[in-house]
């Protein structure tokens, strides 16, 4: 497991973040759920979100906002609970109240309009987290203009992937979690949400020898800094390139459809990867210069080389253009 806080790592950049990821799907009971845990030392900001997708379409939210002084290797944030274990496990917790809605895309309007909260309903996740392959560092293999595109994204990023097992409850529902794919990642250096050009980041799971974490930023003249990895029988292989074939988006150019990626790993094989978002959560975003970008959290459906059935994250950032 890497080291899990970086203060020396800290430079005087007011964005700068270090933050821990976690995502997980049962794909046999239809639910899942993602949740970020992010603290900004020279804003004294920490902040997290969770997600709940449910078998019946509905999804729920949950958002904190806390005073820091500094950092430190807790990582909590109000009801959420990143608990990492010396031996690499990690424990996944939430107690709180959630607010749901039929709608996904009407999540982020709640606080305008609190007409569209379907029902807030107490839910406590608690989860074991077990790694099934060695931690993964995209940097390491990047290309110097693939680094140098992604400064604003992090400098350092970290992605494993793991079984996890344990209760969600909602409300007077119990949902019995046993050994659902999931992933956690970590990322420390400046996130700049409305300035790093638009990109996407899927992690996508066919089964427990094969996954794929494939990711790119890409600029307004269509440069891109790509990274990732395949996940086969053991082996953690690096991604070398990645073509976008095809993206469709809504009219709006901001809530996505569908892509096509042409992947190259480090042994040289080709892979084609074929993509269709689920139900979508926009997280929109404004800086202080009235910048604005919408960040899409999504499960998707995927293919990878003809083989179907692949299942998990379909994110998306986009810049709004006027």
């Amino acid at each position: 497991m890497e080291k899990i806080i970086h203060k020396e790592k800290l430079t005087d950049h007011p964005e700068w973040n270090e933050s821990y990821y976690f995502v997980f799907y049962d794909n046999k009971k239809g639910i899942g759920g993602m949740s970020r845990i992010g603290f900004k030392p020279n804003k004294q900001e920490g902040m997290t979100f969770f997600f709940l997708f449910l078998p019946n379409g509905s999804v729920a939210g949950y958002h904190q906002e806390i005073h820091i002084k500094e950092l430190k290797s807790r990582i909590k944030v109000r009801g959420m609970y990143h608990d990492w274990q010396a031996d690499g496990n990690w424990y996944f917790k939430f107690n709180g109240n959630m607010f749901f809605v039929e709608n996904s895309l009407d999540l982020p309007k709640i606080t305008q309009n609190p007409k569209l909260i379907q029902k807030v309903e107490k839910v406590e996740m608690n989860f074991l987290y077990t790694p099934i392959n060695e931690v993964y560092e995209y940097s390491e293999y990047m290309t110097p203009e693939s680094l140098g595109i992604g400064k604003k994204s992090g400098d350092k990023h970290w992605e494993q992937i793991g079984l996890v097992s344990g209760d969600l409850k909602i409300g007077d529902a119990l949902f019995r979690i046993n050994n659902a794919m999931s992933q956690r990642d970590h990322t420390y250096g400046v996130r700049d949400w409305t300035g790093v050009g638009d990109w996407f980041y899927y992690v996508v799971w066919f089964n427990k020898d094969l996954a794929i974490n494939p990711a790119a930023i890409v600029t307004d003249d269509g440069r891109l800094s790509t990274g990732g990895f395949l996940y086969k029988k053991g082996k953690n292989i690096p991604l070398k390139s990645i073509n976008i074939l095809n993206q469709k988006f809504e009219q709006n150019g901001i809530l996505p459809i569908s892509s096509e990626l042409e992947i190259i790993d480090n042994e040289e094989k080709k892979h084609i990867l074929e993509a269709k978002v689920g139900k979508i959560i926009p997280v929109p975003f404004k800086d202080f210069q009235g910048n604005e970008s919408v960040l899409i959290q999504s499960f998707g459906e995927f293919k990878l080389n003809g083989i179907e059935n692949g299942y998990g994250t379909f994110e998306t950032l986009r810049k709004i253009r006027n």
